[in-house]
């Protein structure tokens, strides 16, 4: 079972609808129990850096991710949930990230020709190789809804980037935690395979 972690955030339920599309079993939950006994786990999410920490630690939601990832359960976070994972979001001064991975979140910078939000389909290149693009060519496209990007401290976890006004870390890999800053669930067939990719990791030590 994979279960997606609600934190009242947008978009848990078009990852929730193409996962079953999968033929996955998948559960939409809160609870400590059912995301700690999960085979995987997902942080999907869209909507504001402050608003979602703050979410995720009324609900007590904190210390079961950070369980669950040093558990070596396969975790992955989507968009937001990529975001909350590093250590702090120029969108949210003062506000700490969950700290897991090491980098932070960066607006934007506004250029002509480049509107910002992003929302649109972008290519992706491969600096290092990833267990998310696993036969999936270079330059595929994929779809992005963001007006913050991803500046990773540590350059060997950034398995895939792409250009819009600024080179921006689009999807990360470390040990059992991985991440995009794209939607694989909107991202038609090459969303899917980036779905099915994960779905076939197993967990650390199995």
């Amino acid at each position: 079972m994979i279960a997606i972690i609600d934190y009242d955030a947008g978009n848990i339920k078009s990852v929730e609808k193409a996962l079953l599309f999968l033929g996955e079993s998948a559960c939409v939950t809160r609870d400590k129990e059912r995301i700690l006994s999960a085979d995987k786990v997902i942080l999907p999410g869209v909507g504001s850096f402050g608003r979602a920490m703050e979410k995720i630690r009324s609900y007590g939601l904190e210390d079961v991710i950070k369980e669950t990832v040093g558990k070596g359960t396969p975790f992955l976070g989507i968009c937001l949930g990529l975001q909350l994972l590093f250590e702090r979001s120029e969108e949210s001064a003062g506000v700490k990230g969950l700290g897991i991975l090491k980098g932070e979140i960066l607006k934007i910078p506004e250029k002509d020709g480049g509107k910002v939000p992003q929302i649109g389909w972008n290519s992706l290149k491969y600096p290092n190789q990833g267990k998310l693009f696993a036969n999936i060519p270079e330059d595929a496209y994929v779809y992005f809804v963001h007006s913050y990007y991803l500046k990773a401290e540590e350059e060997g976890i950034v398995t895939a980037t792409t250009e819009y006004n600024t080179l921006i870390h689009a999807s990360v890999e470390k040990g059992n935690v991985f991440a995009c800053q794209f939607h694989p669930e909107k991202s038609s067939n090459v969303g899917l395979d980036i779905l099915r990719n994960f779905i076939r990791i197993q967990r650390e030590g199995a």
